[in-house]
């Protein structure tokens, strides 16, 4: 069924949620119920899923870097009861991987930080790849047997990037990030250039979702109820920031640059995007 807000409010409420808006904001800035603005997102975030599963492939990415960011959905781990769901609720980590170059975020996935969702989300990366990649994750051992399978046997440059981080304060500033205190790169197989070995990239991928994606807030009620919504706004999330976002660094979107878009999208155009995928028959 189609959705009865107004093209111009279906547009506000997309452009306040990529903006990190909660959904409760949302609703006191247009007037428009929670719920409403709710179902919306589900259904352009699941059209942006299948947008951008079938747009990137065959890509011409080189060095990719690669993180895993935490956030969850109902409740926290600690409060996970025997009587839950626990693949549905508590942690959920969205696994990520961005092209250093043209920052293009090529795969992400959203699951448990487990084996089983590290190979289904090397698995998926490694198809949508044209060339040889070097690779670069933080030192989670999980990445190891999916990336030699997944690429084969020498078809990967692949390094990971150990921190130590000084022991977490304890005062008022228990909050802030730790300082990191060294690094250690360390190759796994392939020829990994070692002066290419670097997060930097992806660990600011993970502040950009913070920022943008008002359920990955830290210390606030803003976090997911239902496990399909959190998917939904990840998907809607990076399609924006692949095909609408023009990024300050290479001053056109990640979709231009590695030559999956033309022009610069604008959300009228996504949203014609991701609502020809759902009202498909």
């Amino acid at each position: 069924m189609a959705n009865v807000l107004p093209r111009s409010k279906q547009l506000a409420v997309l452009g306040a949620l990529v903006e990190g808006c909660s959904i409760r904001s949302v609703e006191r800035m247009t007037g428009i119920h929670r719920d409403t603005i709710i179902r919306l997102g589900a259904r352009v975030g699941n059209g942006c899923a299948e947008l951008l599963d079938e747009t990137m492939r065959d890509l011409p990415c080189e060095r990719l870097e690669l993180d895993e960011l935490w956030a969850f959905v109902g409740k926290k781990q600690r409060h996970v009861r025997e009587s839950d769901d626990a693949s549905r609720v508590g942690d959920q980590w969205t696994w990520v991987a961005i092209d250093a170059e043209t920052k293009l975020v090529p795969s992400f996935m959203t699951g448990k930080r487990d084996s089983e969702t590290a190979n289904a989300f090397i698995k998926d990366l490694a198809a949508r790849l044209r060339n040889r990649v070097q690779v670069t994750t933080d030192g989670l051992r999980a990445y190891i047997v999916p990336l030699a399978e997944a690429f084969g046997p020498g078809g990967v440059d692949y390094a990971q990037l150990h921190k130590t981080y000084e022991a977490e304060p304890t005062g008022p500033g228990r909050y802030s990030p730790p300082k990191v205190t060294g690094t250690e790169k360390t190759p796994i197989f392939g020829f990994p250039v070692e002066e290419l070995v670097s997060t930097s990239y992806v660990e600011r991928q993970n502040l950009t979702m913070r920022m943008g994606i008002r359920r990955f807030t830290r210390l606030t009620n803003a976090h997911s109820k239902k496990l399909e919504n959190h998917g939904a706004a990840v998907a809607l999330h990076f399609a924006h920031y692949n095909f609408v976002r023009v990024h300050s660094t290479i001053r056109c979107t990640p979709a231009m640059a590695a030559g999956v878009a033309s022009t610069v999208w604008s959300m009228d155009e996504l949203l014609d995007a991701a609502l020809a995928r759902t009202e498909a028959p």
